[in-house]
C-alpha cells in the first residue's frame, strides 16, 4: 500500500509543481499534515541533504523521502513518480509547441503561473526559515550563523559549496563545545 501512496503523491507533485524543484517545496510540506511520513524538522534535514547532493532538489527529494519510507524500492519508486509527469508533459507540448508557442494565451498563462510559483517557494522558505531558526526556542548561534553566511553570500556570491562545506565545519566545531 505504501508503494501506491507513494507513486500517488509524486505523481501529483510532479504534475503541479511549475517551476523546478523548489516548486516540489510546499507539496513536500503538506506531506507533512496529510501523511505523516515525516515532521517540519525532518523535511528541513531533507531539504539540506537534497541542496548538498548532486542533482536537481526536486529528485533528490523524491528519492530521499522513498527511501525513508521504503527503503531503495521507495526510493525508486518516488523518484520515478516524480519525474514520469514532466516526460508525458514534454511528449504532448513537443507536438503542439511551435504552433502555439507564439499565442498571447500561451504567453499570458507563463507569466502569470511564474508569481504563483514564485508565492509558493516563498511560503516554503517561511516555513522551512522558521523551522531551521527556532524550531527548538531562540536560538542565537543559529541566528547569528544565518546573517553571516547571508552576508558571506551576498557579498562575495561564491559557489553554494562553499557555503554549505563553510556550514559543516561550523556544525561540527559548534557541536564540539
Amino acid at each position: 500500500m505504501i508503494y501506491l501512496e507513494l507513486f500517488i503523491e509524486f505523481f501529483k507533485i510532479g504534475l503541479f509543481s511549475v517551476g523546478g524543484g523548489l516548486a516540489t517545496l510546499p507539496f513536500l510540506s503538506k506531506l507533512i499534515d496529510t501523511k505523516g511520513w515525516y515532521n517540519a524538522s525532518e523535511l528541513t534535514n531533507m531539504i539540506a541533504i537534497s541542496e548538498s547532493t548532486p542533482g536537481p532538489i526536486g529528485v533528490n527529494m523524491a528519492t530521499y523521502v522513498g527511501f525513508h519510507l521504503s527503503g531503495i524500492p521507495g526510493g525508486l519508486l518516488a523518484t520515478f513518480a516524480l519525474v514520469l509527469p514532466s516526460y508525458i508533459v514534454i511528449i504532448i507540448i513537443s507536438n503542439f509547441l511551435t504552433r502555439f508557442k507564439n499565442s498571447k494565451y500561451v504567453i499570458n498563462t507563463f507569466e502569470i503561473i511564474r508569481p504563483v510559483v514564485t508565492g509558493l517557494i516563498g511560503v516554503s522558505f517561511i516555513t522551512i526559515f522558521n523551522t531551521a531558526l527556532f524550531s527548538v526556542g531562540l536560538d542565537i548561534k543559529k541566528i547569528i550563523i544565518f546573517l553571516i553566511i547571508l552576508f558571506l553570500v551576498i557579498k562575495y556570491k561564491k559557489h553554494p559549496i562553499v557555503y554549505i562545506g563553510l556550514g559543516a565545519i561550523i556544525g561540527v566545531i559548534f557541536k564540539l563545545n
